[in-house]
């Protein structure tokens, strides 16, 4: 059995539905369920029913085509009903999820909304300016990469307290992105060391 999204599962847990019309002239409610917590898995749902469950990326037959189903470190990247003529709805965030507070959200406040999104892509884009040459030194700190090229020594050296407060606003950031559904090749390279 489906239950609702609890507050205490907004970071561990998402839920999308979308009603698709069955051959019968009726209606189902179907629904993904995929939990970061578990394995990396997603659960399909027909009317509060669990039907099946697969390892992402997930590939699930309804009435109508297919629900496909991927995720990433930071959330759900893809969640879509493709029809057999290639068409693409993506299901919508059920109630009590991240992703549906995010969306009423950019519903009712729109420029907080908006002031939001500015501000992730800021933090990302100093993160990633900082990373560049903390990447090279530590690139250049293996024996094989100094005895070839030579070491590189960061000319950017932080404070502990800067560092730890940069990483926890880029992952909060990251996460701002993958549940408004955002995504730069630029913008979020910082963040796909962490989906490999």
């Amino acid at each position: 059995m489906l239950r609702p999204v609890g507050l205490h599962q907004v970071l561990t847990r998402t839920v999308h539905t979308i009603t698709v019309p069955d051959p019968a002239g009726g209606a189902a409610v179907w629904a993904v369920e995929t939990r970061t917590t578990e394995d990396h898995e997603a659960r399909l749902y027909r009317d509060g029913q669990r039907t099946g469950t697969a390892e992402m990326p997930a590939t699930f037959t309804v009435p109508g085509g297919r629900i496909e189903v991927d995720a990433g470190f930071y959330g759900v990247t893809r969640v879509h009903l493709v029809t057999p003529d290639g068409r693409e709805r993506r299901l919508a965030p059920a109630p009590g999820t991240l992703e549906y507070r995010r969306a009423v959200l950019t519903r009712d406040h729109p420029r907080v909304s908006r002031g939001i999104a500015v501000t992730a892509v800021v933090i990302l884009l100093v993160n990633l300016v900082l990373a560049v040459p903390e990447g090279l030194e530590l690139l250049t700190s293996a024996p094989q990469v100094a005895e070839r090229f030579g070491t590189f020594t960061s000319p950017v050296d932080l404070p502990g307290w800067l560092g730890w407060t940069l990483t926890a606003s880029g992952v909060v950031a990251a996460v701002e992105r993958a549940v408004t559904w955002r995504h730069n090749r630029v913008v979020d390279a910082e963040t796909i060391w962490t989906a490999l």
